[in-house]
């Protein structure tokens, strides 16, 4: 095992990294883009860019940046005045960190996403050919999710998964997670007595630790959101630094601040990245211990007979979640809707063949699967 000093200092050498902002680290008590805080960040990654280091941005903000310039008393809280307002204020966030890079003399290019483009094969290729081109060509990517065309259905929902399914596409070998807080604590950072929690190496880690889901008024995600997304980046083998925007400088050079996230696995597919960690789950599928076994352990596909049970409104496509007796083991691509399975579940193939289906299918196929660690039921 290295000396956590040892890894915080390989940010530092890293080849490339994805550093992603919140917008409660770039705005300013009276709802506008905290222009200070912008170009400080800029200042810090422009310096690891003339270093050699390749940058991708994912920043939130633009939503923050079209508050003001519409009039709006806050946050939107219908879609369509948020996409509006994110469509306003896209231009102007973009706008600061082109001229803000400039003065350092780099280049910056736009990179909107949804989260389709990095489930279907096709757009997840052309995002992946884009940002590797961009970053050959010298230009640091500043990421956003498409808010303007994005619906609650193809949403990454927030940022810090956003960037951990970016840094998977761009094959990092690190994340930095900026947010309004220097590091994960034990509890409430407000409570006296909580403790900053300096290196995770894995769940036992967290063991305890109570943490929110709720973010700022003008950001979406709270410090759930991050440990999802330092999961789903260290799963997939890319170690991660979470402190604050005011840390980013000693953050890029590998000091110790903030909390680091050592990696625990290695790179999986991005179809079953998705659908481990940021697939919108539509339901829950209910196994017998040895289906649980079957679709873990054999990586298997989940067949009728080992279904005991199901839960929720879906249709044959849509993500589910597959619990066994211990708690969810997998999600995956139901073939069937929610209210076909009860005429289904615990029959046999030969069965199934016999009420007529002349071809049974597997209630999820191994090939949409994707294993997750097991949530003990309190």
């Amino acid at each position: 095992m290295k000396h956590p000093l040892t890894e915080r200092r390989s940010v530092a050498t890293a080849a490339r990294i994805v550093v992603k902002v919140g917008s409660s680290s770039l705005t300013a008590p009276d709802g506008r883009l905290d222009l200070p805080a912008l170009r400080h960040l800029v200042h810090v990654i422009a310096e690891r860019g003339a270093a050699g280091q390749q940058v991708v941005l994912v920043s939130s903000g633009a939503i923050a940046a079209g508050i003001m310039p519409l009039g709006l008393p806050g946050k939107p809280k219908d879609l369509a005045t948020a996409q509006a307002t994110a469509s306003v204020g896209q231009g102007l966030l973009v706008a600061r960190y082109t001229e803000s890079f400039a003065y350092h003399g780099q280049r910056v290019g736009q990179v909107l996403l949804t989260a389709e483009d990095l489930i279907r094969r096709t757009n997840y290729a052309n995002a992946q050919r884009a940002l590797e081109r961009l970053l050959t060509l010298g230009v640091v990517p500043i990421v956003n999710e498409n808010d303007t065309v994005a619906t609650d259905e193809i949403r990454f929902g927030d940022n810090d998964r956003l960037a951990a399914l970016v840094s998977h596409l761009v094959r990092a070998d690190a994340l930095v997670l900026l947010t309004d807080v220097d590091g994960l604590y034990d509890g409430p950072p407000s409570r006296p007595g909580t403790q900053l929690i300096r290196t995770v190496r894995g769940p036992a880690d967290l063991a305890g630790v109570e943490v929110t889901g709720r973010g700022s008024d003008i950001g979406t995600g709270g410090m759930v959101t991050k440990l999802d997304a330092a999961s789903i980046a260290t799963q997939s083998g890319i170690p991660v630094v979470l402190t604050s925007a005011e840390n980013v400088e000693p953050a890029l050079a590998g000091k110790e601040v903030g909390t680091w996230f050592a990696a625990t696995g290695k790179r999986k597919s991005a179809r079953r990245l998705w659908l481990a960690h940021a697939a919108q789950v539509r339901g829950r599928i209910y196994l017998d211990a040895g289906a649980a076994r079957a679709v873990t352990d054999g990586k298997r596909s989940l067949l009728a007979a080992g279904v005991v049970g199901v839960d929720g409104d879906f249709e044959a496509g849509d993500a589910v979640e597959l619990v066994g007796p211990d708690g969810v083991v997998a999600r995956g691509l139901s073939a069937y809707g929610a209210v076909e399975i009860p005429d289904i579940m615990g029959k046999s193939t030969h069965q199934l063949v016999e009420d007529g289906e002349m071809h049974p299918r597997a209630v999820v196929h191994r090939d949409d699967l994707a294993q997750v660690r097991v949530r003990r039921r309190r």
